[in-house]
């Protein structure tokens, strides 16, 4: 049997997508043939622009609808507001870098807020609309910090691990109904925020751009590659196919071989 992937008829939700990783999988999944629904906490005309790109360009129905991930109940709304989810992609997320005992309150309430209570808020609402029509896909960025540990990261590090703990739960919670929920945990991404750092990195250690790429960015990642964002949104894709129909509750690493180590 010869698979293919066209996802026309469905609405994907993917939260904090309004660049970066988000942006891609939204792309790639309005590629197959999903109708996409953009999300960030921002409502500038920007947002709304990058939606009616996606859909000039793909001939697909994109919206962009404002939701801070940081307040359940705007999480909520937001799948409310899409009136239907057959993808559900948890994307948003914010990061802080800080010893445990220096770490601001305030940092960790909003990196576990936004990057793992923000996806249970979304899925309790997406899983009835799912069981409604019969068919779902709920796919959760976590990281290779999902699977692994670095200093001075704990509120990112325990938000992550306990993305893919609630992958499994999901995953089990739907496993005799046509629902799957994994976890894509990518290393290092190449999004615009990375890119931007680059230079900077480049002058703090006087380093040529390839050498802060291999020696510091990508000092864990043994490909000493980027992984891009189409990468991790032809990722979420296939979950979203019918290969992928049996492969429910795991993690996906795009790490370049990060969790190998």
């Amino acid at each position: 049997m010869a698979f293919t992937i066209d996802l026309s008829g469905k609405t994907a939700i993917i939260t904090g997508s309004n660049s970066g990783i988000g942006l891609g999988i939204a792309w790639e999944l309005a590629r197959a043939g999903a109708d996409v629904v953009l999300n960030s906490f921002t409502d500038d005309d920007e947002d709304h622009a990058l939606a009616k790109e996606i859909a000039d360009e793909t001939g697909t129905n994109a919206r962009y609808i404002k939701a801070d991930m940081s307040k359940g109940d705007e999480c909520r709304q937001l799948i409310k507001d899409a009136g239907r989810c057959d993808i559900l992609v948890n994307n948003a997320g914010i990061q802080h870098v800080a010893a445990i005992p220096e770490f601001p309150v305030e940092k960790w309430d909003a990196i576990i807020a936004i990057n793992m209570s923000s996806a249970f808020h979304t899925t309790a609402v997406a899983l009835p609309m799912m069981r409604k029509t019969g068919w779902g896909r709920v796919i959760n960025i976590s990281s290779a910090h999902g699977l692994t540990a670095s200093p001075f990261k704990a509120a990112y590090i325990a938000a992550k691990h306990g993305v893919v703990g609630l992958t499994k739960t999901t995953a089990l919670e739907t496993a005799k109904e046509d629902i799957t929920c994994n976890a894509i945990c990518p290393g290092y991404v190449l999004t615009p925020i990375v890119e931007k750092q680059i230079p900077d990195t480049m002058k703090e250690y006087d380093m040529s751009r390839e050498e802060v790429i291999e020696n510091v960015m990508l000092t864990r990642q043994p490909s000493k590659e980027f992984a891009t964002v189409e990468q991790i949104g032809g990722t979420t894709t296939f979950l979203c196919s019918d290969a992928a129909a049996q492969i429910t509750g795991t993690t996906i690493s795009v790490d370049g071989g990060w969790t190998a180590l």
